[in-house]
């Protein structure tokens, strides 16, 4: 099982290599990415800095897993991937970077939301929004 996380922020140059290493693969003809960014949010009047993300690794690796089998299950893809940051991701940086291919435009456009919804709603993935004053509050999954 792979392991997903990756520390800190996802950089530009993770996600471009990502990519080209995918041009040797010349049955795919569509990709479709998801990119997760951090948000400078204000709550009660304070601007959110960072995220401080933590998981139970383990666990949500075998569902990053689960859910990774179930697309595949669901839609005709090529190739797929989900990486998700754990530490301290400042606000405009990456977090989340969810890569599908396919043969097909239509097939990686539906399940890239499939993929993202399901992350959502179950990876065990926790964010600390931290504020300039050392200040948190936790994250809703929304």
């Amino acid at each position: 099982m792979k392991n997903c996380f990756r520390e800190g922020a996802i950089t530009p140059d993770f996600i471009a290599n990502s990519i080209s290493h995918h041009q040797v693969k010349t049955t795919i003809g569509a990709h479709q990415i998801f990119l997760g960014q951090v948000r400078a949010d204000v709550i009660e009047d304070k601007e959110v800095v960072a995220i401080d993300y933590s998981a139970h690794e383990e666990m949500a690796n075998k569902i990053f897993h689960d859910i990774r089998e179930m697309t595949f299950s669901k839609f005709d893809l090529t190739c797929m991937h989900i990486y998700h940051s754990k530490g301290i991701v400042k606000t405009g940086e990456i977090c989340l970077f969810v890569f599908v291919s396919s043969k097909h435009r239509k097939m990686v456009m539906e399940a890239i939301d499939y993929v993202v919804e399901e992350i959502k709603a179950n990876a065990p993935v926790f964010g600390k929004e931290l504020f300039e004053d050392d200040s948190f509050v936790w994250k809703e999954n929304k």
